[in-house]
């Protein structure tokens, strides 16, 4: 018979036995197999577009322009901008070719030494001044300066001017100014301020309020200023010879109009050459007499 003792040893161990035998049992699940972590995919945010707003730039002016650069056809462009701007240059050499019926009438006046009436001699100052010709001088020499600076334009030369400078009508300063020759004016607030202008500078590109203001202007700095003093010793040189005002002759005077120079009168002389069907005179600037 077994003891006491070696009975609770056995029931001991039965008991041991019955609790871990479960897990003796169980063996653990090896695996070889690696899971793969796939990276993160970072998304880029596309940055905005810019959205480029487009300035509309009020017109200066009241006047309704011919929409130039919606003309595809160059043929009929250049006709109707040739058309738009022919009157206002007719307007302009006539009021020259008047005044200067006026001058010779005065100037052969003064050589027979008859004076001049009190009209005649107000309207004399006034061009003096104008003009800037000598106030001091000898009336005689007055008006033979007047009658050098006093002249027309050939309208073949006015036009193709205004075409080279304005881009057929198409340049913001025409659009906007009414200024087709790109005229510069100095006093803040004159006109148009260029995009492009140098800092420091102080120029303006002038507005009109009217096409003949803009075209009269262009005249005036040609017979006035005396950056075109050559051009208008040519043109004097042709009257005083009973020649005609050729254009591409008086376009060698132009060399000051750009800051291009030479290159400038050539591009101008190739357009009159090449626009000549478009350039003819009108007679209505010719034979004009106008009375004391």
């Amino acid at each position: 018979m077994k003891s006491a003792t070696l009975i609770k040893v056995e029931l001991l161990l039965l008991l041991v036995i019955f609790l871990f035998a479960p897990f003796t049992f169980l063996k653990p699940k090896i695996t070889d197999k690696v899971t793969e972590v796939k990276p993160v995919e970072v998304v880029k945010e596309k940055p905005p577009k810019k959205v480029i707003t487009k300035v509309y730039e009020k017109p200066l002016h009241d006047v309704v322009l011919p929409d130039f650069s919606t003309i595809k056809d160059v043929k009929t462009k250049k006709r109707k901008f040739f058309d738009f701007m022919k009157p206002a240059v007719v307007r302009q050499n006539n009021a020259l070719l008047a005044t200067r019926v006026k001058l010779n009438q005065w100037l052969e006046n003064t050589s027979l030494e008859l004076p001049l009436s009190e009209q005649a001699s107000v309207e004399l100052n006034k061009l003096v001044k104008c003009y800037r010709v000598n106030k001091d001088a000898s009336l005689l020499s007055q008006l033979n300066e007047l009658l050098v600076r006093v002249d027309v334009v050939p309208m073949p030369l006015v036009l193709v001017q205004a075409a080279n400078e304005s881009a057929w009508g198409t340049s913001r300063f025409s659009r906007i100014g009414l200024n087709f020759f790109g005229i510069w004016c100095y006093q803040k607030g004159c006109g148009m301020v260029p995009r492009g202008r140098n800092t420091g500078a102080k120029h303006e590109v002038e507005a009109f309020k009217s096409l003949d203001a803009g075209v009269a202007r262009y005249f005036y700095n040609i017979n006035s200023h005396n950056a075109y003093r050559v051009f208008r010793t040519i043109r004097f040189e042709l009257r005083s010879q009973d020649q005609p005002l050729n254009p591409e002759v008086l376009a060698t005077g132009l060399l000051p109009y750009s800051e291009r120079g030479a290159e400038y009168v050539t591009d101008i002389t190739k357009m009159l050459r090449q626009n000549q069907q478009y350039l003819l005179e009108d007679d209505t600037t010719k034979n004009v007499v106008v009375s004391d």
